[in-house]
């Protein structure tokens, strides 16, 4: 398996969001008030900016995919992994409302959806 190859699955896997999914999340306020800011994105946290990235990642035909939108496919890959190894010791009532969880499905991965 190539490296992209490689990468297009593990984005697969980790972003469990359809574009569609995650575009209606990213709308809500939920998905704003999580995540760090940066000053050079007008407030939007780094994981809501991402998340509009993914929307357009989902929409790509796979042949016009670049370098950049790979590199990008890796961020999140690794994103997810981390976050997930930080799962609070919650219940999953607990976990729904949780900025852990919105966080992650900003991402484009919703760790409660089966």
């Amino acid at each position: 398996m190539g490296d992209e190859e490689k990468t297009r699955k593990d984005f697969g896997d980790a972003v469990n969001m359809t574009a569609g999914q995650l575009e209606k999340w990213l709308g809500t306020d939920e998905s704003k008030a999580v995540g760090a800011k940066s000053g050079d994105n007008d407030g939007e946290s780094t994981g809501h900016a991402s998340g509009r990235r993914i929307v357009k990642l989902l929409q790509t035909k796979q042949g016009d995919l670049t370098d950049d939108d790979y590199g990008h496919m890796r961020k999140v890959v690794g994103y997810v992994h981390r976050h997930l190894a930080q799962r609070p010791d919650q219940s999953k009532s607990e976990l729904e409302g949780s900025r852990w969880r919105h966080s992650l499905m900003n991402w484009g991965h919703d760790p409660l959806k089966s």
